[in-house]
């Protein structure tokens, strides 16, 4: 099954799906599988969902690509919805997550050049995860990732997450620091989600030091954590917010949002994109949004969300090995006190799709559309795999 063909960037799992639908997606020998992966927070509402598969069809029968020499009428749209749910002021589209965070490390860099500020720097966190890019990758705290690639980008300034006092340290040594870059939930770093109150600190320290508050949205954004945006749980407004994953439902999609000085740094020539923005992609966004307004599925996953962890916590309490139970809406994860890599192929096996991430942790992020029989078939099917895991070494 496995391909000498492709470059060996990633070790796959012996299963090739046909096809999907909502929840559950299909191997090609007909085998039905229950996703808690949602194509890594991408699919979250979920397969082959009419909706978006109906956009997606007349779009393709009208223009798929003309470039952004040209207006393109749905990113007109989509830039809208998005200004709209998130209170910002303009839009850069681009393919990824990896890009819309290269987007906002640029604006970083250009609002500093702007200001006659030389070597800038960008205060980034420990165990945090921004993509793949070697701009990206300088700034994700995550050695593992960065082996073999030096010399990284430089510019970038590591704290420990959700330690505010280690921020206000990390500014008064260097009063270069022109922006931070902050997940609002950590996802690869493990489902790490930050005491309350810990963004809008940040805020007042940006305020404070005129520094700009940048926060990838990329996993958390479009729901993911209960609002439309993770930063709206403290009710606080960031300069830059990127996104990409859910946003397109599983068609390529980045987004790099700005309000203010931030908004207007980039002028023609300053940045861009063959492939961002276009028709395709700009009309699953707009899929996208218009139906998780009309089926309110964000409300859902707050409330869903909540109720998951805590049966999670339940039905895992009394196990000696695991750790911790942590989450915010569909974005769950299960921290064990060992390696647990070997539970993604025993999930397999029994036909549930799970994420392990930094080793120890199962990481959960199912697609909004799950039913509760499907839910429940989540519970038990991870209760049973760790209590197999655990107390059968």
């Amino acid at each position: 099954m496995m391909s000498e063909t492709l470059m060996n960037t990633y070790a796959r799992l012996p299963v090739m799906f046909s096809h999907g639908e909502g929840a559950t997606l299909f191997d090609d020998q007909g085998r039905a599988y229950l996703d808690a992966v949602s194509g890594i927070a991408v699919c979250s509402l979920g397969h082959a969902h009419p909706a978006i598969a109906q956009a997606l069809c007349e779009q393709s029968k009208k223009l798929i690509h003309t470039s952004n020499l040209y207006i393109v009428e749905n990113q007109l749209k989509l830039a809208n919805d998005l200004i709209r749910l998130s209170g910002m002021d303009k839009v850069f589209f681009g393919n990824s997550g990896a890009e819309a965070n290269e987007a906002a490390i640029k604006i970083a860099r250009k609002t500093a050049s702007n200001r006659g500020i030389e070597n800038p720097a960008i205060i980034v966190m420990e165990n945090s995860f921004h993509g793949r890019t070697l701009a990206t990758l300088s700034a994700t705290g995550n050695t593992k990732v960065q082996e073999g690639f030096a010399p990284l980008v430089q510019g970038f300034v590591r704290v420990p997450y959700d330690n505010v006092e280690a921020v206000k340290n990390a500014i008064a040594a260097n009063p270069n620091v022109v922006a931070i870059l902050v997940e609002p939930v950590q996802g690869e770093g493990g489902v790490h989600v930050p005491k309350a109150g810990y963004l809008k600190a940040l805020r007042e320290i940006c305020d404070q030091h005129n520094i700009l508050l940048m926060i990838d949205e990329i996993q958390t954004g479009v729901g993911r954590t209960g609002k439309w945006f993770a930063y709206q749980h403290d009710a606080i407004l960031p300069d830059v917010v990127t996104l990409a994953k859910a946003l397109g439902n599983g068609v390529p999609i980045g987004a790099c949002i700005a309000r203010g000085e931030a908004a207007t740094v980039f002028g023609p020539g300053n940045h861009g994109t063959t492939f961002g923005g276009n028709p395709l992609a700009m009309r699953a966004g707009v899929a996208v949004i218009n139906t998780l307004e009309q089926h309110n599925y964000i409300d859902q996953v707050a409330q869903q969300g909540a109720a998951l962890v805590e049966t999670f916590k339940q039905s895992l309490a009394n196990i000696a090995g695991v750790v911790q139970v942590r989450g915010k809406g569909y974005m769950i994860g299960i921290q064990l006190d060992r390696p647990c890599a070997d539970l993604v192929k025993m999930a397999l096996a029994k036909g549930l799709l799970i994420n392990v991430t930094r080793g120890d942790t199962i990481r959960l992020l199912p697609p909004f559309v799950m039913s509760q029989a499907q839910t429940q078939q989540l519970v038990d099917g991870v209760t049973q795999l760790v209590t197999e895991f655990l107390t059968n070494p």
